[in-house]
């Protein structure tokens, strides 16, 4: 998922999360999805106070300021390691206070992520996530119903785990809260495909959107991986899609690159040829 930070912002983000590596590194993944949920909160504590996010921020204030403030506001509330990683936060330098809240976010999926990793169970997560981002895609109601921000976070959240019952892994089911908790004006269906492509990107894996006329067997997938992987040059992940409307064949989304072998897609390509 692309942030849309200032250079300042990204390189800063980019430190931070490379020091949020290390202290993950030893974790369990129980102790690594704690710090992703109080990473959360904290992320929800800086998009609700405008003071307290705009004083952690300040490039008039010192780093050693900023994190002192963090620490009084938190200390006792998270663990060592969230706190460390706080403070880490906010002595960094930010074009602007919704970047800290975007970046606190980021390091939220981070650590959340890295449970999933721990867990083996990465590949699983970036499914289900793409899959939920499908069905609200397809039920507009259930999205609206989930992004209504007149309704209290509460209730959208006991929708959401109703919806999910037990199908999924916690990790999947903590990051479609928080998302569901905070839409913070942004599109669920979309927000839920971008967490997939993290989840593949933690895995070293760039993402290839499949849109097929017919279900594919695990032969066909591992085939069109293999294809796709040399065609790119790096290794892929698929998602996939079923769409009848396509009549036959398959659209192929890699990035900004399209390819389209559909039967509606070539259909459409010969009337375009006709003459007029």
């Amino acid at each position: 998922m692309a942030l849309h930070l200032q250079a300042t912002s990204r390189d800063s983000l980019a430190r931070v999360a490379e020091r949020l590596e290390g202290r993950i590194a030893p974790l369990s993944a129980g102790e690594r999805q704690q710090l992703g949920e109080q990473l959360y909160a904290v992320t929800r504590l800086l998009a609700a106070e405008r003071t307290l996010r705009r004083a952690l921020s300040d490039p008039a204030t010192s780093s050693e300021q900023r994190k002192r403030l963090a620490e009084s506001v938190l200390n006792g509330k998270i663990s060592s390691v969230a706190l460390e990683t706080v403070g880490d936060l906010v002595s960094a330098r930010w074009s602007g206070p919704a970047d800290l809240v975007e970046a606190a976010e980021s390091l939220a999926r981070q650590a959340l992520l890295a449970a999933a990793e721990k867990q083996r169970a990465l590949d699983g997560v970036e499914d289900q996530l793409f899959r939920f981002g499908r069905i609200l895609d397809r039920e507009p109601a259930l999205a609206s119903l989930l992004s209504d921000t007149e309704v209290p976070a509460d209730k959208r959240v006991a929708l959401l785990d109703e919806v999910l019952g037990d199908k999924v892994y916690p990790v999947t089911a903590a990051l479609l809260r928080e998302t569901v908790r905070t839409p913070r004006g942004r599109h669920l269906d979309v927000t839920a495909e971008e967490l997939a492509d993290l989840a593949a990107a933690r895995r070293d894996r760039s993402v290839a959107r499949v849109r097929t006329a017919v279900g594919l067997s695990d032969a066909q997938e591992q085939r069109l991986t293999g294809s796709l992987t040399r065609l790119y040059g790096r290794d892929m992940s698929l998602q996939v899609e079923l769409d009848e409307s396509l009549l036959g064949g398959m659209v192929i989304r890699v990035g900004d690159e399209v390819i389209d072998g559909s039967v509606a897609g070539k259909l459409a390509a010969a009337r375009r040829a006709l003459p007029h």
